[in-house]
């Protein structure tokens, strides 16, 4: 039984990330994570793009069998896809393959070839962010691994807030980490790890945008590079 079902079951959830974003702000990962399972329970979720299975290690040490939703874009890696069957295999959390309305044969032959080139914006929407909130809607909140310093757009981000878009509770455990942080965490967890990160790929989308990053270049730059574009929309 969590929090919601006893003591505040008419509590507006706007009023707890307002509470829980100033009491929480700059709090360990770990509590921030029991938190969020012991106010939401069953009703939160995790997602993750399987660049890596840090927060999947966190959070599966405070709620074994939470479920992991992995959106299939139809575009990934083969290194992405078998990340993610590793993790299904390794950790005690329940992995959910979420997929797009359409399949890409099926949206190439209603929208044209290579749409990923010529409207990105509406492709993520298409393959990422429609099918995400698609798959949210029976939970009330999710954990996010998204981190301040990746880009320009997260550094006001809160480590509880309210997502509007979706009308639910988003909750950034690792919001603060830096990415000295992160390797640490890795490197002492035996975490595991996309291989295309060893290859060049710091940031790890779908296989048409995604290309390797030079040394001293942003970890962002691969991403849509020559399009102007930093984000898919999902946290947006």
């Amino acid at each position: 039984m969590t929090l919601l079902e006893t003591d505040r079951p008419t509590l507006d959830l706007e009023d707890i990330v307002e509470s829980a974003a100033a009491a929480l702000e700059g709090a360990p990962t770990l509590e921030v994570i029991r938190w969020a399972v012991a106010t939401f329970g069953d009703r939160i979720c995790l997602t993750s793009s399987m660049s890596d299975a840090a927060l999947i290690h966190l959070v599966s040490k405070v709620k074994p069998g939470i479920d992991v939703l992995f959106v299939d874009t139809g575009y990934h890696f083969a290194e992405t896809v078998g990340t993610r069957d590793a993790v299904e295999a390794v950790y005690p959390v329940n992995v959910i393959n979420v997929t797009p309305s359409r399949t890409v044969e099926e949206q190439e032959a209603a929208l044209g070839p290579r749409l990923f080139g010529r409207n990105p914006d509406l492709c993520c929407h298409l393959r990422k962010v429609e099918p995400l909130g698609r798959a949210l809607e029976g939970y009330m909140a999710w954990f996010s691994g998204i981190r301040r310093a990746e880009t320009a757009s997260r550094r006001d981000r809160r480590v509880v807030e309210w997502d509007r878009k979706r009308g639910m509770v988003k909750v950034n455990p690792i919001l603060d980490w830096t990415q000295e942080e992160m390797d640490n965490y890795i490197e002492d967890n035996g975490v595991l790890v996309n291989p295309l990160h060893y290859d060049g790929y710091p940031s790890i989308g779908c296989a048409p945008c995604t290309r390797p990053v030079a040394p001293g270049e942003d970890p962002r730059s691969g991403r849509w590079a020559g399009l102007g574009k930093t984000e898919c929309g999902i946290h947006l």
